[in-house]
């Protein structure tokens, strides 16, 4: 009964004082903040009060234990003091992330608001995302390593294995090779600046916007909202289509076949008028030409710019709607014609052809 009591005195002891610890840390945090409202780091480091209630209230339950003198601690101090101690290593190193997360997501915050290049803009944040799955990767490793080397018999073993630590490493160099090329692919990606997160890029076929990219593999979104998942190394050992890269215009043709009869310039000169009204269009360029012809009509290119891509596919189905609708009301005989006929019995003169529009 009395061991039961001292427990007791020490875990409701050791909980509302760590609570307080945590509280007083939060309200220094929130006054810091209203201080200072251009600067998102405070706001950022009141994500860290769980990590830091459960650093408090280990350290703060080792001592109650102690103080409290209870039985079963002194007869099992051992194993108390190891888990005391992999809670406190791994509550640490939660902090440790925590805080350096917060920083440099604040850096970035403050960095992106003063900034006015959006292409460099996605640029650190790419940087910023990976340095800080990076950072987080490298503390939990440390975390881990201090962890195993409380118990004897993995320290022994870290002596024994010291000395074949070479060929242990030339050996999981080669076993791991796929995974360390898409790691420093990774690396390439984020400080080479081939590709940021937001960039409009075309893989296999299908272009789409960067919408993650971690170390070993990058997710885009395409423009049916499905997502394609491929490895970083895949964009540094094959060619690939970046629109975002050098700015986001664009320029954009549509194509019509028509017949020998169309009028040109008017049609050149209904694309114009329209243009001045379509919102898509930014006012760079445009232009219509005869870029083909053949035995049954000829090729009429439409070309438009737009100052993004989702704005030029915009443009280009307005402009292909438009031109058609127009041709068909007031001028149908620049449409094309398809030449069709009965195929001729033997030995009979074939039939004039009859030629239908559409």
């Amino acid at each position: 009964m009395e061991n039961s009591l001292r427990l007791v005195i020490a875990l409701c002891g050791s909980a509302p004082v760590a609570y307080a610890v945590v509280q007083t840390a939060d309200l220094v945090v929130r006054r810091v903040g209203a201080r200072r409202p251009g600067t998102p780091l405070w706001g950022l480091l009141r994500r860290c009060r769980t990590p830091l209630f459960v650093l408090s209230f280990t350290v703060l339950l080792g001592w109650a234990v102690r103080f409290t003198d209870w039985a079963p601690a002194r007869d099992h101090a051992e194993l108390i003091d190891r888990v005391r101690t992999l809670c406190l290593i791994g509550s640490g190193a939660w902090l440790t992330v925590r805080v350096v997360s917060a920083v440099v997501e604040s850096s970035y915050a403050r960095y992106a608001g003063r900034s006015h290049d959006r292409a460099r803009v996605r640029r650190v944040r790419t940087q910023v995302t990976l340095l800080t799955r990076v950072v987080s990767v490298v503390i939990g490793v440390i975390a881990c390593a201090v962890a195993l080397v409380t118990f004897p018999s993995f320290r022994a073993l870290g002596t024994s294995l010291l000395a074949s630590a070479g060929i242990i490493g030339i050996v999981a160099g080669v076993a791991a090779q796929s995974t360390l090329g898409n790691l420093f692919a990774g690396f390439q990606i984020a400080f080479g600046d081939m590709v940021r997160i937001g960039d409009t890029v075309v893989v296999d076929g299908e272009w789409g916007l960067v919408e993650e990219v971690t170390l070993t593999f990058l997710t885009v979104r395409t423009w049916d909202e499905r997502r394609v998942t491929l490895p970083v190394s895949y964009f540094t050992s094959r060619p690939f289509e970046n629109w975002s890269r050098g700015g986001a215009e664009m320029t954009g043709t549509v194509f019509l076949h028509c017949d020998h009869a169309t009028p040109v310039p008017l049609l050149r000169a209904h694309l114009r008028g329209f243009l001045d009204e379509c919102s898509g269009w930014d006012g760079r360029g445009w232009d219509l030409s005869v870029t083909d012809t053949s035995p049954t009509g000829i090729t009429v290119r439409a070309l438009v710019t737009a100052k993004d891509p989702d704005d030029l596919w915009t443009v280009r189905c307005a402009v292909r709607e438009e031109l058609v609708r127009w041709l068909a009301e007031e001028h149908p005989a620049a449409l094309p014609k398809v030449v069709t006929g009965q195929a001729p019995e033997r030995d009979e003169v074939p039939s004039a052809p009859r030629i239908l529009r559409r």
